[in-house]
């Protein structure tokens, strides 16, 4: 070899031959594999770009929010607590919750709307309540008294099944006898079963004989119901009563749509009669109290009517159609026969006349 091409190879071993392909190093290859891993400019420390601030836009958002709602709380309580009570002012909506407690206060206003054949509930505040039986709350059962958890809830179940009975039998609202109704009372309670002797007969009833206290009626001659609903909002609560017997006391109220029987060229005339019943029943102790199993004893029964008639008890509802009820109602003596919130006048022992010849603020 040339003392040339010596010194060429010795160049050549230092910076390498001119063209020729390079090894990348460990490093290089390890940042191809991670820029090739996450697409974009790798994120080191050389590249750190600082987060920008957030503006807190949410939080004024959500303050306004709560101002607006604490204002129209204050500006308009009872519309608030309608919704939160499920009344929408009688607007078609969703139905009403379940009655578990006394209102605080009557339904809100609803449009002045006539009911119609088609829509019987139109412009009143029972559009929303639940039909039948499923309008009447019964509350949990615990042992209580004498019963057991299973016997307090079949007692509570029975109850209803008299209100039932009573109140929304169709053969019962045709004027025929609550069989089933009187089945469920104590056969041992000899005030009660001469009060269904006389009340239940032919002769014409008085105040305290009046079978509309306990059972729901209209002469078929007279009127019919429109459909086959009625609508009915209530509860019933419990408690442990004389000798550990098992009291369950039911407020409810009915809202029957009636129309004249056979028209009488008054046709599409639609009348609610309203109805509400306070009825104190007591489940006693077989050991202690005479009574068949499966019976109640009655301790006392309210009635509260709008649009039943003013004359004299004939033992059935008398809706006043067109001029058929000719006794004027008392104006000074005004009632809102859907507001729960009050208790039903028992002061006479019997029957609440408050509703019975008032004037009714709405129907």
């Amino acid at each position: 070899m040339s003392d040339e091409e010596w010194e060429r190879f010795l160049r050549e071993s230092v910076t390498g031959v001119p063209g020729a392909p390079v090894e990348p190093s460990a490093r290089a290859r390890e940042m191809e594999r991670r820029q090739q891993e996450r697409p974009g400019e790798p994120e080191g420390w050389r590249t750190y770009t600082p987060a920008r601030p957030r503006r807190r836009t949410g939080w004024y958002v959500t303050g306004l929010v709560v101002v607006v709602a604490l204002l129209v709380v204050t500006l308009f309580p009872q519309r608030v607590a309608g919704w939160f009570d499920g009344d929408d002012g009688g607007q078609d909506g969703a139905p009403q919750a379940a009655e578990s407690e006394r209102p605080r206060e009557a339904p809100g206003t609803e449009p002045d709307l006539r009911p119609t054949l088609a829509e019987p509930f139109r412009g009143s505040p029972a559009a929303r309540w639940a039909d039948g039986a499923a309008g009447i709350t019964v509350p949990p059962a615990e042992a209580t008294g004498w019963m057991d958890t299973a016997q307090v809830e079949r007692a509570l179940r029975r109850s209803r099944d008299f209100l039932v009975a009573a109140g929304l039998d169709s053969r019962v609202l045709r004027g025929e006898r609550p069989t089933k109704a009187i089945a469920l009372l104590n056969p041992h309670q000899e005030d009660v079963q001469e009060y269904l002797r006389t009340a239940l007969s032919s002769k014409a009833p008085s105040g305290r004989t009046d079978p509309l206290l306990l059972f729901s009626r209209f002469r078929p001659e007279q009127s019919r119901l429109v459909g086959d609903v009625v609508k009915t909002r209530g509860r019933l609560t419990y408690r442990e009563g004389r000798k550990g017997a098992v009291e369950v006391t039911a407020d409810v109220t009915f809202v029957y749509p009636v129309t004249p029987a056979g028209g009488g060229g008054r046709d599409g005339e639609v009348v609610r009669t309203i109805v509400r019943r306070q009825v104190v029943m007591s489940w006693d102790d077989p050991a202690r109290i005479i009574t068949e199993p499966g019976t109640l004893t009655l301790v006392s029964y309210a009635l509260d009517m709008t649009n039943g008639g003013c004359s004299a008890p004939t033992g059935y509802f008398v809706p006043p159609f067109g001029t058929d009820d000719k006794q004027d109602t008392d104006e000074a003596h005004r009632v809102d026969p859907y507001d729960r919130s009050k208790p039903i006048d028992t002061s006479d022992g019997t029957t609440a006349t408050g509703g019975n010849c008032a004037t009714a603020t709405r129907s």
